[in-house]
């Protein structure tokens, strides 16, 4: 064989074995630098696994008809009232958002079993919030606080009686991943095209996601699929002229842009006020300077159907 031969074989085994190894690294390299132990790199395939079984577990998911089936004084616009009221809350005790994620989870997960009144709605959020408080922030709220929220319509006595009931109900299983737990790791590959980290879709990020936990009708599904489906909506609204779904998103999140159309087309109704025009806490909070005012962007009227098709 002559040299040059032997060197464009080698050249041919060296561009099939640098393809594969990036095939290998994906999610690798995308969930940080391999010197970051922050990032846990090696394992965030193992993470991502666990964080999934978590999410399908029956004991930490709401039922997705439960207003329907179990309630008989709440409805739809109701919760979404208490949400977008939570929202408030939140801001008000400078919560971390992982708090207000929680929170609605629990309120969720309990309406699903236990037949409440509509004048005890807003003592089950409050009671719900001091639980995720207590497990999410440093220095959490007391009991006092949250019974002054509501302008003390409740006693500290009935709080704490709907916090044990709570824990009762949902059998102290407490942690489970939100719609931000995943939001936080999509963000990443979200942004893997973007030249520098990119604050205003990050924000935009955020604003969706707090958006669809007012909907009733998001509660059906998955939080990796809300989280996917608001990195699909968040591109789309940066660039809308380019193909906000890739390969490497479609790989790196488990969804196909066709398993997302439902999800993103109710949240980008709820970004167009279509949908819980009238709850305003979300919008008001991304109308801030220090959110870069995401709240304010222009979005086209439609999403293109082939942004829909397989990528």
């Amino acid at each position: 064989m002559s040299p040059r031969s032997r060197k464009q074989k080698r050249s041919q085994r060296q561009r099939r074995g640098l393809s594969a190894k990036k095939e290998g690294v994906l999610k690798e390299d995308v969930d940080g630098k391999p010197e970051d132990p922050q990032m846990c790199a090696p394992y965030a395939s193992d993470i991502y696994e666990y964080l999934h079984k978590m999410e399908v577990d029956p004991k930490r998911r709401p039922l997705p008809d439960y207003i329907e089936k179990v309630q008989k004084d709440v409805s739809p616009n109701m919760r979404g009232i208490l949400v977008d009221w939570l929202v408030e809350v939140a801001e008000e005790y400078k919560l971390v958002s992982d708090t207000l994620y929680l929170t609605v989870s629990y309120v969720d997960r309990y309406l699903s079993f236990n037949v409440l009144s509509r004048q005890r709605l807003q003592l089950l959020g409050v009671s719900a919030m001091l639980i995720a408080s207590k497990y999410e922030e440093i220095n959490p709220p007391h009991v006092e606080d949250f019974c002054y929220i509501t302008d003390n319509t409740y006693t500290k006595e009935e709080v704490v009686k709907m916090e044990a009931g709570i824990l009762k109900s949902l059998k102290f299983e407490m942690g489970n991943p939100t719609i931000k737990t995943f939001l936080r790791k999509f963000t990443r590959t979200a942004l893997e095209d973007y030249k520098t980290s990119n604050l205003q879709l990050e924000f935009l990020g955020f604003y969706l996601a707090e958006l669809s936990l007012l909907d009733y009708n998001c509660v059906k599904f998955l939080p990796s699929l809300v989280a996917a489906s608001v990195i699909f909506l968040t591109r789309f609204l940066m660039r809308p002229k380019t193909n906000p779904w890739s390969s490497t998103l479609q790989q790196y999140t488990g969804y196909k842009a066709s398993d997302l159309k439902e999800c993103v087309l109710i949240i980008h109704d709820l970004y167009l006020s279509r949908r819980g025009g009238g709850l305003q806490a979300v919008r008001e909070k991304y109308k801030q300077h220090k959110f870069k005012c995401v709240a304010n962007m222009p979005s086209p009227p439609e999403i293109p159907a082939l942004y829909f098709e397989e990528v």
